[in-house]
């Protein structure tokens, strides 16, 4: 399963090679990967329905407890099936939308990485192996929404996705580790199956919290919905993989994987239902604002995000098979939408709806995808869509909670996006034929394929919905709702409430639809306060950052050395002096045997140190610090350590030389600080000397560890042949220290040498 996931790593390093071979056919050859998973997946979806998963673990840190550890159940199947299988048209289609572009090779890379890491998410078992994976998404996605870098709306879209994912990504990293404390397991599978200790525990609220904040952030849950039509900047094959099947729903995979240990508790219920019935209506009411086709998508993609969240927090055997049969509709018919929408773009030249027209002669085969998808968006029967929509308003009228509420959201969300289908569906193809930037023509067959085969499996499945129903998305509900579940889907569901919905909000979606232009201006009168919503808020948070970040830097990176090391040695002496006098407490548990001489040589280094300070005359202060320095090689000696009283001795010697040579070719002393600014420094090296000296004394009172001197001595002999312990050290059992050590004098060596050669270089030259 590793190798599965892994794969596409290698393949996409491999990427400009195979590009350089097989040049305009390197599309259908990288597509291969992603089908190979997809019927690799197929293969063992009846041991997942037979045994309910299959267990991979490969040690990672075991001494931690960690492991690279996947699980593959009917959820991480139904994603699994949905990121290869709508992957691998994808990888077709921008072999054909991307054709000649020059950086195609890199949008393969990107791509691949990101298809891969989002398997490792939807697999990981692990709460440390979803973490790196679930980054990895975020990293790949700002890369390819940021794919047109010498456009500075994509870098601007890119960097405002990442941000916004990887702000949550700190809240799912807190979560997750307190996850592990809570369940005692970094495990998903041991944590949900103990969910009622879970639930119970004093960290669920906290817990719960930053999970979801983790979750939401990357399924655009209000308030954080804002980043993802902005993300339109993205080239069409990016958005069309990340907003139907991927990166948008690995919060949702977050929650569904999560629903059976943290679900059912009132909290659950009550953040998810109002949120996710937020951002649905949210969704739908911005997606018939705008007028570019890809907006329009996107944030009929938040709606149904939306959808998702609160059919979880409705819980229940109905709203999970509502959820499951939901996911798979809108990963078909939105996979579909946006791959026309680059059609269109592709053809014409324009992405703005109000400019095309009468495209139905000249592209055929994309107005017949656009609509049948469409139409499942919209819920028309007989659509997979329509299945799926039935099933959320069976799931709404028997929600536990909030009942009117979320009826009353449903039915509005489901009015707007009927009229955003009717939009997407009806104005570019039907009615006077429009002049566009470009001739129209039909896409190629590589960019239809796609469209065909999401449009043609929304109508098979909308005609016989047990195909999927009796077995992966049975397993998928099951997995979601942590017991068995008996999915039964047909697509007649008789003459009953929901269809009366489904009917009302049909008739009421299509007279939106037609009267667009009206209500579009209707609602243009208020984007005054329309524009004053979260991404306002984000965007004056982050003029707030850049304000703080100058005040900051003006305050703490004033140029000067000095300050720097103040500020250093004060924070230093702040919060290790607070933790060990405050909250630790010094210990001093020694036994101290100080001998005469000790006193001495300890007396003579510290006023000599005094004495640099006070001095001077350069040579006098060189002198000094010389004596402080052979006072401590004094006291290596008196410790039996000759070896380093030896070094100290040399190095101090050539210390004091190379100082007296170079102080005579500088100016003489003079005093640049104040007498209060003197007072200041004096106060920062007392409170660091008195600090160091406490907390040395402290960790010497402490026994954590069983002391190593023991192994030095015992093994100095038999396994280095060294009677000097200190040689057997260095060049034997701290080997590669050492060697790291000689490299650094080596490359200081080597650039004091070029300095000194190009200096005799100038002065031949002068």
């Amino acid at each position: 399963m590793q190798i599965a996931v892994l794969s596409g790593f290698v393949l996409a390093i491999l990427v400009p090679l195979i590009s350089r071979w097989c040049g305009s056919r390197t599309g259908l050859i990288l597509a291969l990967y992603p089908a190979a998973i997809a019927f690799w997946l197929v293969s063992l979806m009846p041991e997942v329905l037979q045994s309910g998963g299959i267990y991979f673990e490969q040690a990672w840190a075991p001494s931690l407890g960690l492991s690279l550890s996947f699980w593959l159940d009917g959820l991480s199947l139904l994603f699994g099936l949905l990121i290869s299988g709508i992957g691998t048209l994808i990888i077709i289609y921008a072999s054909g939308y991307l054709h000649g572009h020059p950086q195609l090779a890199r949008f393969y890379v990107l791509i691949l990485s990101f298809m891969s890491s989002m398997l490792g998410v939807v697999m990981a078992d692990g709460l440390m192996t979803l973490f790196v994976f679930w980054e990895l998404t975020s990293i790949t996605s700002y890369m390819l929404i940021g794919f047109n870098h010498e456009d500075a709306a994509a870098r601007k879209s890119a960097l405002q996705g990442l941000l916004v994912t990887f702000t949550g990504g700190l809240a799912l990293m807190s979560g997750l580790i307190m996850l592990n404390v809570a369940g005692g397991s970094w495990s998903l599978q041991t944590l949900l199956n103990d969910g009622d200790a879970l639930r119970e525990h004093a960290l669920y609220l906290p817990m719960l919290l930053c999970l979801l904040g983790g979750a939401f952030t990357k399924s655009a849950q209000f308030p954080f919905h804002f980043w993802l039509p902005n993300a339109m900047a993205a080239p069409t094959p990016v958005s069309a993989y990340l907003h139907s099947a991927t990166m948008v729903k690995a919060g949702i995979y977050l929650m569904a994987r999560l629903q059976p240990g943290l679900g059912g508790t009132e909290t659950w219920m009550t953040i998810l239902c109002i949120v996710g019935a937020i951002t649905m209506v949210v969704g739908a009411f911005l997606a018939i604002r705008f007028s570019g086709i890809k907006k329009v998508l996107a944030y009929s993609t938040v709606m149904a995000l939306g959808t998702l969240t609160m059919l979880l927090g409705i819980g229940g055997e109905a709203a999970m098979i509502a959820f499951v049969t939901f996911l798979a509709a809108h990963s078909l018919y939105k996979g579909a939408l946006f791959m026309v929408a680059g059609a269109l773009d592709h053809e014409t030249g324009t992405k703005d709806i109000d400019e095309m027209g009468g495209l139905r002669r000249a592209m055929p085969v994309t107005a017949l995808c656009a609509f049948v998808a469409a139409m499942s968006l919209g819920g028309v029967i007989p659509l997979f869509g329509f299945v799926a929509k039935e099933l959320m308003f069976e799931a709404v009228l028997d929600a536990p909670r909030y009942t009117g509420f979320l009826i009353g959201m449903s039915l509005l969300a489901s009015v707007l996006v009927v009229a955003a289908a009717g939009i997407v569906a009806l104005r570019p193809f039907f009615g006077a034929l429009k002049a566009t930037p470009k001739d129209p023509h039909e896409a190629p067959l590589s960019m239809l394929a796609g469209p065909c085969v999401l449009a043609g499996l929304s109508l098979v499945l909308g005609f016989m919905p047990w195909l999927a129903g009796d077995g992966l998305l049975n397993a998928a509900a099951s997995a979601v709702m942590g017991t068995e579940v008996a999915t039964d889907l047909y697509l007649w569901h008789g003459i009953n409430t929901a269809l009366m919905m489904s009917m009302f909000s049909l008739c009421v979606g299509l007279l939106v639809c037609w009267r667009w232009s009206g209500v579009r201006g209707a609602i243009h009168r208020f984007s005054p306060i329309l524009d004053r919503g979260p991404e306002a808020v984000y965007w004056k948070l982050m003029d707030l950052l850049v304000r703080v970040a100058e005040w900051q830097t003006r305050l703490l990176q004033s140029g000067y050395m000095r300050n720097y090391l103040i500020l250093t040695l004060l924070t230093f002496v702040g919060l290790t002096g607070y933790t060990l006098l405050v909250r630790h407490g010094p210990v001093f548990d020694l036994e101290l045997d100080v001998r005469l001489q000790e006193v001495v040589v300890a007396f003579v280094t510290a006023a000599s140190a005094i004495m640099a300070c006070m001095m001077r005359s350069r040579l006098a202060a060189v002198a000094t610090a010389g004596v402080m320095g052979f006072g401590i090689a004094l006291i290596f000696l008196l410790f039996s350590a000759p070896d380093l009283a030896i070094t100290q001795l040399l190095i101090e010697t050539l210390t004091v030389i190379l100082l007296i040579l170079v102080l005579f070719r500088m100016p003489r002393f003079s005093s640049f600080s104040t007498p209060m600014e003197r007072v200041r420094d004096m106060f920062v090296a007392v409170s660091t000397g008195v600090l160091m000296t406490l907390l040395i004394l402290t960790v010497l009172g402490q026994d954590l560890f069983t002391s190593i001197s023991e192994y030095m001595i015992e093994n100095s002999e038999p396994l280095g042949h060294g009677h000097n312990i200190v040689n057997v050290i260095l060049v034997d059992f701290r080997a590669l220290d050492t060697l790291g050590e000689i490299f650094v004098l080596s490359l200081a060596a080597i650039g004091v040498l070029a300095m000194l050669r190009l200096q005799a270089k100038e002065k031949k030259a002068s």
